[in-house]
């Protein structure tokens, strides 16, 4: 198994850093834009692995797409979807199954779509039992709530439906990018907590852009109705998640790094990291098109994270150089992700000598003297990037399967904060 050995900096850096596009805007994107009738012109978009199964899927149920540099060209077939022989494969990207889950049904035939061995593992049984309600045969292949998923599609009949969307905000966000093509107005009502409410947000953001209006009734119920995105030029700005290992950066290596393309009005869940930061005792600036962070002494806090689950990785490793202790609160969903991330961050903060704990739904930090050891990424670009950063200050950072970025950022590797030394 390759690993990677990170070199430590000096602190007091000054960066600007220009990170690629959110992976959360360009799957909604290319999906809208797959949908609407007519072409789309897609900038900024990211080219990673996740998106790139997402764009490949769409191609082989009719899409045509081309993709050139960070731009890509959408031929949208106005919801017109080709059921292909064969299973489409989605790997382990969680965004793709989900999302997808919910378009196949407006095509006529038999969709299956599968990934690797821990995406049969990650349950979407919410997701199929709101499909069914509108009259969509779609179910697990091995009886299990996970997939493979079997889609018998003709369409989608609307009406009301219910999600749980507890688990994950996608099994919602799926329904609502449907929803326009259904045969009657639809309306989808939230049964039990909405976790990551902001993605909620993303995906209004994009659909809206598309020209499709949506009424949200405080969250817990949304009507859509009938009509057609809009083929549009659209661009999509840079993914806070990303932004979030080079703000943690400045902020243990005490330095300044300005991140961009960045908009203090995004409405991405985790442009709030900044604010984490601060009151650890980090200064921000916001910039014309970016934020910059300024690392000061840390101390640890308690926070509620379960808008924003994709940075918690990033802010367990900040946690541990912090003074005191942080507790991380409300998280259980990050149980399902591409791994356990809970148990894996617990597992590999004590390995570096940090005195975590582990509960069903948080995790409690004692910052303290971080020790250089091996890291066991499970597969996980988050779990990468985060103890990256960590080896950005601590000697014998070593990292197992740096290539597993490629998910949400390829040229993780190549910027500057690994390549100054």
């Amino acid at each position: 198994m390759q690993t990677r050995l990170i070199n430590p900096l000096k602190g007091g850096i000054k960066l600007d850093i220009t990170i690629p596009g959110s992976k959360s805007l360009t799957h909604r994107a290319l999906i809208t834009a797959a949908l609407a009738d007519g072409k789309s012109l897609l900038k900024n978009v990211l080219i990673a692995e996740d998106t790139l199964l997402t764009a490949s899927a769409l191609k082989k149920m009719g899409v045509k797409i081309d993709i050139k540099d960070t731009t890509a060209q959408v031929f949208g077939t106005g919801a017109q979807l080709i059921a292909p022989a064969e299973p489409i494969y989605l790997g382990n990207s969680g965004t793709s199954m989900r999302l997808l889950t919910g378009i196949c049904a407006l095509g006529k035939g038999r969709f299956v779509l599968t990934g690797n061995e821990r995406m049969q593992q990650r349950p979407i049984e919410p997701l199929l039992a709101a499909l069914r309600k509108w009259a969509v045969n779609a179910y697990s292949e091995k009886n299990n709530g996970c997939p493979p998923v079997i889609i018998e599609a003709n369409g989608l009949k609307g009406g009301e439906t219910e999600i749980d969307p507890s688990l994950s905000s996608q099994f919602l966000s799926a329904l609502l990018l449907a929803a326009p093509y259904a045969k009657k107005e639809a309306v989808i009502k939230v049964k039990g907590k909405l976790a990551s409410r902001p993605y909620i947000d993303l995906t209004i953001q994009v659909m809206k852009a598309f020209g499709v209006g949506i009424d949200n009734q405080d969250y817990q119920v949304f009507r859509v109705k009938k009509g057609h995105y809009q083929p549009r030029e659209y661009t999509i700005e840079g993914d806070c998640s990303t932004a979030s290992y080079f703000w943690a950066a400045a902020a243990i290596l005490k330095g300044e790094i300005t991140v961009r393309p960045i908009f203090v009005y995004s409405k991405q869940a985790d442009l709030a990291f900044v604010k984490i930061l601060e009151k650890m005792g980090c200064k921000s600036e916001i910039k014309d098109d970016g934020i910059k962070v300024i690392g000061r002494e840390l101390k640890g806090i308690e926070v509620d994270m379960n808008q924003m689950p994709d940075v918690v990785p990033t802010l367990a490793v900040v946690a541990a150089f912090a003074k005191g202790k942080t507790v991380i609160t409300n998280v259980g969903h990050l149980r399902h992700k591409e791994c356990d991330r809970l148990h894996a961050m617990a597992t590999e903060l004590k390995k570096m000598g940090i005195k975590t704990e582990e509960k069903e739904d948080s995790l409690i930090i004692e910052g303290g003297n971080p020790q250089g050891t091996v890291i066991e990424t499970y597969n996980d670009h988050r779990i990468a990037m985060s103890f990256a950063i960590a080896g950005l200050k601590v000697p014998g950072i070593e990292i197992i399967n740096p290539g597993c970025v490629k998910k949400s950022f390829p040229e993780f590797w190549e910027t500057p904060l690994f390549k100054i030394n």
